[in-house]
């Protein structure tokens, strides 16, 4: 097999992960916060406001495997070298992941607050900013794919 296709076959697989683990964080952590404002808004639906924050919050890890498949794309093509592909695969398996557990997580914090809006409680704020905390390694495994991005 030419160089050129394996680094092009790496690139299109870290591509692949990246994009799909991402989103399938962002899916799972906003299916579990709409799922805990179905319950709450029967006892609040006043708050659905507040929910509805709460239940969209998780799907920015899939916007961070979006945006960092535009941080590399540059890279790809039939000219590109073993070692990008490489870097494209490793810089994609590790948003990824950073994107798919955080935003199940974030979910799980999040629908852990609308559950707690729901009973009457005022945590709206506490739990935007708790909910910050697993979202913090998505935005750092975004910030190494531009470090990869510039060694690429």
């Amino acid at each position: 097999m030419e160089t050129a296709n394996l680094a092009l076959i790496l690139a299109f697989v870290g591509f692949g992960i990246l994009i799909a683990l991402a989103g399938t964080g962002s899916i799972m952590g906003t299916a579990a916060g709409a799922m805990a404002t179905v319950g709450a808004v029967k006892k609040r639906p006043d708050a659905f406001g507040s929910f509805i924050v709460l239940s969209a919050l998780p799907g920015t890890q899939g916007l961070y495997g979006f945006a960092g498949f535009f941080i590399l794309q540059e890279f790809v093509g039939p000219e590109m070298t073993l070692l990008q592909g490489a870097g494209i695969l490793g810089g994609g398996i590790a948003l990824g992941l950073a994107g798919l557990f955080s935003g199940i997580y974030q979910g799980k914090v999040c629908a852990s607050g609308i559950d707690a809006i729901g009973s009457g409680n005022d945590v709206f704020g506490r739990t935007l900013i708790l909910a910050v905390f697993p979202e913090l390694y998505a935005i750092i495994a975004f910030a190494a794919l531009f470090l990869i991005r510039g060694i690429l």
